[in-house]
Parts: C-alpha cells; sequence; structure tokens
C-alpha cells in the first residue's frame, strides 16, 4: 500500500419506528431499548415500552471508555444534495472537529459536500488529509489546498489507508459511495476488524430510511441485535462528536484481520 502513495500539494404498523425514535432523539444505537429488547426478542418484530419516560438516549450502559480521536475519516457526498442544510450542517461540523483540534480524512474531492467539509476546514486552520485513486486524481477532482493528499491506485486502497489513518469515522449525507464506505466500516466492526467509534449524522432526517431498514434486518433475524451498538447516531455535530468520544465499543470476536478483506 505505502508503494502507492504519491504525497501532492414515523409509525409502521402501529409501532414507532427506530428511525423516527432516533430522529426525535429519544434513543440512540447503542444502549437503547431496542438493542435490549430485541437480544430477547431476535428475529421477532418488537416495538417501543408502553412507557414513553423508559426511553434512553445513553450511549452505552455498561463501562464507558474515552476515545482517543485525532483524525476523522468523514464519509459524504460528491453532490450537494438538494436541501441547503446539508451543506450547512458539514460546514458546523468542520467547526466542531477544528474546535477539538481533530484532522479530517476523506476522499479528496473538491466536489459537492466533500469540498465544501474540506474547504471549511482549511479556513478554521484544521488539518484535511485526502486519499484519492489516480482515476480520479487526473481528471481534475482533486481539492488543491489539501494539508497532504495520497494518491492511491485503486479504491480498494482507498478505503484502507482512509481507515487507516483515521480514529473514527462519521458519515454525513451521500450517494451509493457514501452508504458502501458506511456499511463497510460497520461490518468491519462486526467482523471485529476494528473497534474505532462511527457516528451518523442524520441531517433532516436523511438516514431514516436506512434506519428502518436496519430495523427490520434485526425483526427479520438477519442482524443481531448486539450490532447496532457498533455506531450511533445524532441530528446534531456537537452532539455527533460528543457520543464519538465517549462511544464504547461491544466485545465482539475478530473473524480477520483488514488484509484478508
Amino acid at each position: 500500500l505505502k508503494k502507492s502513495l504519491a504525497p501532492a500539494a414515523g409509525t409502521n404498523g402501529g409501532r414507532t419506528s427506530l428511525a423516527t425514535s432516533f430522529a426525535r432523539g429519544k434513543i440512540s444505537s447503542q444502549g437503547c431499548w431496542h438493542c435490549r429488547r430485541a437480544a430477547l426478542n431476535w428475529g421477532r418484530p418488537s416495538g417501543p415500552p408502553a412507557d414513553p419516560s423508559s426511553w434512553t438516549s445513553a450511549l452505552h450502559t455498561g463501562t464507558m471508555q474515552q476515545a482517543s480521536i485525532r483524525r476523522v475519516c468523514v464519509f459524504c457526498g460528491s453532490q450537494r444534495g438538494r436541501n441547503a442544510r446539508y451543506a450547512e450542517t458539514t460546514r458546523q461540523l468542520a467547526q466542531a472537529l477544528c474546535g477539538r483540534g481533530w484532522g479530517v480524512v476523506y476522499g479528496g474531492g473538491q466536489v459537492g459536500l466533500m469540498g465544501t467539509l474540506a474547504d471549511a476546514v482549511l479556513d478554521s486552520g484544521g488539518e484535511v488529509v485526502g486519499v484519492i485513486p489516480r482515476a480520479l486524481a487526473t481528471r481534475e477532482l482533486t481539492h488543491s489546498r489539501a494539508t497532504r493528499m495520497h494518491v492511491v491506485e485503486n479504491m480498494h486502497q482507498r478505503k484502507a489507508l482512509m481507515a487507516e489513518l483515521a480514529d473514527a469515522f462519521i458519515a454525513l449525507p451521500g450517494g451509493y459511495g457514501t452508504l458502501e464506505e458506511l456499511m463497510e466500516v460497520i461490518t468491519w466492526a462486526q467482523l471485529g476488524i476494528h473497534r474505532k467509534p462511527i457516528g451518523l449524522l442524520n441531517v433532516c432526517g436523511y438516514y431514516d430510511p436506512w434506519l428502518e431498514m436496519i430495523h427490520r434486518g434485526v425483526d427479520q433475524g438477519f442482524i443481531h441485535p448486539e450490532y447496532l451498538r457498533v455506531f450511533c447516531i445524532e441530528n446534531e455535530p456537537l452532539r455527533l462528536l460528543a457520543a464519538l468520544e465517549r462511544f464504547a465499543s461491544p466485545e465482539l470476536p475478530r473473524w480477520m484481520q483488514i488484509d484478508e478483506t
């Protein structure tokens, strides 16, 4: 890998959905009523407790561990999206990251939310490390002001290096590439390849349908409820960064190493 681097300058069936509860800030992916109840009813539909006051937004009911974070890998779209809030929240995230002194690792582009993120971090005096495949770097898509830019040979090397350079992951709204990157780092956590914090910034409920799908996977017995605890989700940047700092990864067996993926 090192040889390839080249430096450069709602409701559902009468129950409140998981996504709706997440969006309302009443539960999070770790330590939520769904995780505990689904563990006893895995594969069968589950609903919220009768008493809404028993909902919790605590990240983890076990021992909390302070995550050591220096850089965050941010997955986001190469488009800006139709809602201006996407770019606005991306800039807010950039300022919040710089406020903590955390650098950013990202896909190296200068377009869409990727460019918005990099510009905002650099304008705030922060560090931006880009990782881009050579085929895209030659098409004038590379951000010209990045602190460091790694050019790799293919997409697999790009994702592996981004994961290696970062201590945590955040997904902003995006398309197929963003969703694929998010699912890959979640799958790697499930396989025990890493124990780094993963967070979704659910801007304007963008990830609500995705969360409904994950909920359905648990209900239908395809996703073990324990694996809901490998990521956290918030609607606001500051709350998400605080959640990443408090993140405590579940104890999962290691099925393979990253070089076996």
